[in-house]
């Protein structure tokens, strides 16, 4: 049985260019405010020495996790800075979790944003 094809038609999904395939900000004035919630996590392995100093707190660089998240938020907070045409729009909640994976030598983080406004 043929797989039914959710994926919107190449014209809808290319929001982005005008009709002679050139890149442009989308209006959303005319679009309602709505809440909008984006999700993302990670992996990130290291040696187990490096590990263990990370999740102990005894690492020359103070405390590593609370730096990286402090930097995942400054980063969810610029990212209309950093993607090409992406709306600025009002984050209300940015929540980043670490945790340690000793088995595998891991941190894994969770990021969960939250946002209300236009976008398209």
């Amino acid at each position: 049985m043929p797989k039914a094809n959710s994926k919107k038609s190449s014209a809808q999904a290319m929001t982005h260019f005008d009709a002679s395939g050139q890149a442009h900000m989308v209006d959303v004035a005319d679009k309602a405010v709505t809440r909008r919630v984006a999700i993302a996590s990670g992996r990130i392995t290291m040696q187990a020495t490096t590990l263990e100093l990370i999740a102990a707190g005894t690492s020359k660089k103070g405390d590593v996790l609370g730096i990286a998240r402090i930097a995942a938020i400054q980063g969810a907070k610029r990212t209309s800075d950093l993607i090409p045409l992406c709306h600025p729009i009002a984050m209300t909640r940015i929540a980043i979790d670490f945790a340690i994976d000793r088995a595998n030598d891991d941190a894994n983080d969770d990021a969960n944003d939250d946002a209300n406004d236009r976008t398209n």
